[in-house]
C-alpha cells in the first residue's frame, strides 16, 4: 500500500485562496506523499488545458493521481436532478480519463422522505451501472464511498454493490471514518470490494470521537490482497499542514510494522 493526500484536506486554503492546486501539490511532495487524490470542487477551471496542466504538474514532481473525487446524489427523488446527477459523474469520467485518474470517487445519497428503500436504491444502482459504461470506455473506475445515507453501513454498501459483482469498474471507496459501530468488522466484510480509501484520524462513535487503530486496518486490507492507496482526508480541528504531516508519519509507520 502507497500514500496519497486528499484535495479535501486542504480544503480551507484551497476554497479561500490561500493554497493553488500547484502550491497543493508542493506540499504532498514536501510531506513524502506518493500520489494526490483531485477533488472536483477545487478546480478553478475545467477546460482541456487545464487538466492536462494539472497532470504534467503532478508528473513533474512525482506524484500519482491516484484518483478524483466529485459529489452529489444517485438516490435524488426528483428524476431532473437525478439525469444531472449522472451527467455530471459521466462528464467526470471522461475529465478523469484526461487527468490519467484510475478512480472516480461518487457518492449514492441518502433515502428520500416517502421513497421507499428498493427504489432508492435502483436509482442508486441504475446510476452507477450508466456510468460504470463511461467508465469501461474511458478506463476510469468508480468507488462508491460510504458516505451515510444507503452507505452508512456495510449492509448498506454491499447490497448496492452486489448487482456488480465481476464488474471491474465499479467497487468501494471505503472510507476508515464513515462508519460506527463495529468498524472492523465492517472494514473486513467491505475490503473485498474495495478499490480505493480514504483515512481519516477519527470515528465517530455515540456523542464522541475515537481513533481509527491503522494497525488493524492495515492488517485487515492485506488479508483481503489491497495493494493500493490510503488517501488522507483530513477532518481534524487545529493546522491541517501539522495534522496531515503527522497522520503521514503515523500510517508509514503501520505500513511498516503491522
Amino acid at each position: 500500500m502507497k500514500l496519497s493526500c486528499c484535495g479535501y484536506s486542504f480544503r480551507d486554503q484551497l476554497t479561500s485562496g490561500k493554497m493553488t492546486m500547484e502550491t497543493f501539490l508542493d506540499k504532498c511532495v514536501e510531506l513524502g506523499f506518493d500520489g494526490v487524490e483531485l477533488t472536483q470542487y477545487y478546480f478553478p477551471e475545467e477546460s482541456d488545458q487545464y487538466l492536462n496542466h494539472v497532470k504534467r504538474e503532478a508528473f513533474k514532481r512525482g506524484l500519482d493521481i491516484s484518483g478524483t473525487a466529485v459529489g452529489g446524489n444517485f438516490a435524488n427523488a426528483d428524476a431532473a436532478a437525478r439525469e444531472k446527477q449522472v451527467r455530471h459523474v459521466l462528464d467526470w469520467v471522461e475529465k478523469s480519463a484526461k487527468l490519467s485518474s484510475p478512480v472516480l470517487r461518487v457518492f449514492a445519497g441518502g433515502q428520500p422522505q416517502g421513497t421507499d428503500l428498493e427504489t432508492a436504491s435502483a436509482w442508486v444502482r441504475e446510476g452507477l451501472a450508466r456510468c460504470a459504461e463511461a467508465g469501461e470506455r474511458y478506463g476510469v473506475a468508480l468507488g462508491l464511498e460510504n458516505h451515510g445515507g444507503l452507505t452508512a453501513n456495510a449492509d448498506g454498501v454491499l447490497g448496492l454493490l452486489r448487482p456488480f459483482a465481476g464488474n471491474a469498474w465499479v467497487g468501494l471507496n471505503l472510507d476508515f471514518g464513515n462508519f460506527t459501530g463495529d468498524i472492523y468488522e465492517q472494514y473486513r466484510r467491505c475490503s473485498p470490494v474495495t478499490i480505493t480509501t480514504h483515512a481519516k484520524v477519527t470515528v465517530r462513535q455515540g456523542e464522541g470521537r475515537e481513533f481509527v487503530d491503522y494497525r488493524r486496518v492495515v492488517r485487515i486490507m492485506r488479508e483481503a490482497g489491497y495493494r493500493g492507496y490510503l488517501a488522507i482526508e483530513y477532518e481534524e480541528p487545529g493546522e491541517a499542514l501539522v495534522g496531515v504531516d503527522r497522520f503521514c508519519a503515523y500510517l508509514r509507520g503501520c505500513l511498516v510494522d503491522a
